[in-house]
């Protein structure tokens, strides 16, 4: 709870993950990839309740033995290749609606970003809240700028696009990649809104080693050369 609101955290996890296969559950430096992120929300004073949405018997075990609710199974119909993440936040707050469960900020927060520290999940929460925004979401600075140095072709000719149109990359406005780690909404602005980008939204900026998103077997391995690093700094430090 903060400043006496109700905060829900929502992990979603489906079994059915097709770049990397059973990533929510493939062991990262000796735990499944789902509980750094369960961990993370537990560890985090201002979230009430961590809940993880899944279709999968196996993942729910899991994700219940490291701490999290698992109080409903998804239907198969939100858990296939197409299935939006917005409509599986929609079917966790009807669920918690028809439990009589009253709440005030939904977080969510996905398995695959085991990088990002208690500290990002609070500063994002609080961001909502002290900025009096419509929802918070969590970025890191983009690799690539589309305001400099960026080509198409077009009938043959390689030319620079549009947008690029400045002379030095410092000049160019700075641009952001969702990194797909950290959401933040009001419940009520998320039932009306349903989306990311609202009238009033804001961004919460994380460096890249922290926004590694596990899609494919290379970030799986990305995110454990960063873990192992870290571990060894940790170490050292004592």
């Amino acid at each position: 709870m903060y400043k006496n609101k109700k905060i829900v955290c929502i992990i979603p996890a489906r079994g059915g993950s097709k770049g990397l296969p059973g990533k929510n559950i493939k062991m990262l430096l000796g735990k499944p990839l789902i509980a750094y992120s369960i961990r993370q929300a537990k560890q985090s004073e201002l979230i009430d309740r961590v809940i993880v949405s899944t279709d999968d018997k196996k993942i729910a075990k899991i994700s219940e033995k490291y701490g999290a609710e698992v109080p409903f199974i998804r239907p198969k119909s939100l858990a296939q290749d197409k299935s939006s993440t917005m409509d599986v936040l929609l079917h966790a707050m009807e669920w918690l609606k028809k439990d009589n469960y009253s709440f005030d900020v939904l977080v969510l927060l996905h398995a695959t970003a085991p990088l990002r520290l208690v500290g990002d999940i609070n500063n994002s929460i609080k961001l909502l809240f002290n900025k009096n925004v419509s929802n918070v979401f969590s970025v890191t600075e983009a690799h690539r700028n589309p305001y400099f140095n960026m080509v198409e072709v077009k009938r043959g000719r390689v030319k620079l696009v549009k947008k690029s149109c400045f002379t030095a990359r410092q000049a160019a406005p700075e641009v952001y990649d969702m990194n797909a780690s950290i959401y933040v909404w009001w419940k009520d602005v998320l039932i009306k809104g349903k989306g990311v980008f609202l009238s009033n939204s804001r961004i919460y900026v994380m460096p890249k080693r922290r926004s590694i998103d596990i899609d494919d077997y290379i970030d799986f391995r990305v995110a454990e050369i960063l873990m192992i690093e870290q571990s060894i700094i940790r170490r050292n430090k004592k």
